[in-house]
């Protein structure tokens, strides 16, 4: 059925033959928003041509806080072969495995049956695309994935054995990471195998910072329903306590976001750079313009969700106070391969660019932060430098320029 020879491939071809190898008769499942129609029917025309059973359904447009549609979840238990969710902002939380997540086979818990049925079970291999646009899309998804998937297996390779990752940058960015016992991850845009899955456009390795131990709520406010309540009616700042005897755990430092940063309703470029301080894993301090403003209030809005939804039981006791905690954990630590993107305003192209790291504050990508929130921000031009346990280092990017052998 295939109309273009090779070498006139469109994107939407190269998604479904290159990225994830769809075979006749699996089947697809494509979930979209209005904004996304195109994109879509042309993944789904693409499915045709290589003879897969694909369906495409649509939901209106979800942000990072919005549940996905009944529907939606009752079509990923069907548990497709292949899912590509095509949306303007994000796919939606799935309300049931949040109030009562999935287990693994070796115990980990998941909060989206999406996730559970590509890392759990991983039964599934899929594509998630929040924010994609038309020309990125045409820009930014033909390239060279073998070239991609060398360089993510080398930047992988150095994560071996790593303890620590120090990122500064000329605008002020000085943090020190940890990573030991952490396995770096890639988007390298090889979903072909079941439990493999990512982003389009792809082009990324990251890795979720171990967790720290500086953000410790209240005990008396996690638990007492009253306490919680007051904090929520009046829209206070969850109080947080550091035990001075532990030892110090978790990323250190100072974070200045100058590309563009996620917020709850969407991305956009930065016009003043937003300075996180953070301390034994967690954001303390957020200064800087209205943006910086804007990202606490984010923050502030998913502490006091997550502490509501415990309270209406969409949470199991004592989750919403670990959700709430996590909203301020630093979650991520990624660095930019895709040749093809730039910083646009559009955290599904930005993060991927080259020159550039990115961190995110909630969820991490271990399972062992959950949170309402994952938001990403864009550093320019980084150094990157990783240690390891026997006192060695390697500088991984030099103002932002990769130093791979």
């Amino acid at each position: 059925m295939g109309i273009f020879n090779k070498q006139e491939k469109t994107a939407a071809q190269t998604v479904i033959e290159e990225v994830l190898a769809v075979k006749k008769n699996e089947r697809a499942l494509i979930i979209a928003n209005p904004e996304t129609a195109v994109i879509a029917q042309d993944l789904f025309t693409a499915l045709l041509e290589v003879n897969a059973k694909p369906v495409l359904m649509y939901q209106t447009k979800k942000s990072s806080m919005d549940n996905a549609e009944d529907a939606v979840i009752g079509a990923l238990k069907s548990e497709p072969d292949v899912v590509l969710s095509i949306s303007e902002c994000k796919l939606g939380k799935d309300a049931q495995a949040v109030a009562k997540p999935y287990a693994g086979a070796d115990g980990t818990q998941y909060d989206s049956i999406f996730d559970y049925l590509l890392e759990g079970k991983k039964t599934m291999r899929g594509v998630w695309t929040p924010g994609l646009t038309q020309d990125m899309f045409d820009r930014t998804v033909k390239i060279d994935y073998k070239l991609l998937g060398e360089r993510c297996k080398k930047i992988c390779e150095r994560y071996v054995n790593a303890v620590s990752v120090h990122v500064t940058s000329p605008n002020g960015t000085d943090v020190t990471v940890p990573v030991t016992g952490r396995t770096a991850l890639v988007d390298n845009g090889d979903f072909t195998q079941p439990g493999s899955g990512g982003n389009v456009p792809a082009g990324e390795v990251f890795i979720s910072p171990v967790v720290g131990n500086g953000n410790t709520l209240v005990s008396d406010a996690a638990k007492k329903v009253s306490s919680v309540k007051d904090a929520i009616a009046n829209g206070k700042m969850l109080k947080t306590e550091v035990q001075q005897e532990e030892k110090p755990e978790g990323t250190e430092g100072t974070i200045v976001f100058d590309g563009s940063m996620t917020f709850s309703d969407g991305d956009a470029l930065l016009k003043t750079p937003i300075t996180v301080n953070v301390v034994r894993g967690f954001v303390t301090d957020i200064t800087g313009g209205e943006e910086a403003r804007r990202l606490l209030k984010d923050i502030i809005a998913a502490e006091k969700e997550s502490l509501a939804m415990e309270l209406s039981g969409k949470l199991p006791a004592g989750q919403g106070a670990v959700y709430a905690r996590n909203a301020r954990n630093i979650g991520e630590l990624g660095i930019g391969l895709n040749p093809s993107a730039n910083i646009t305003g559009n955290m599904l192209e930005d993060e991927k660019a080259f020159r550039t790291c990115h961190f995110a504050i909630g969820a991490n990508y271990d399972n062992d932060a959950p949170s309402l929130i994952h938001f990403d921000g864009i550093v320019r031009n980084p150094t990157i430098e990783i240690f390891y346990a026997d006192g060695s280092s390697y500088t991984l990017l030099k103002d932002g320029e990769l130093q791979l052998d």
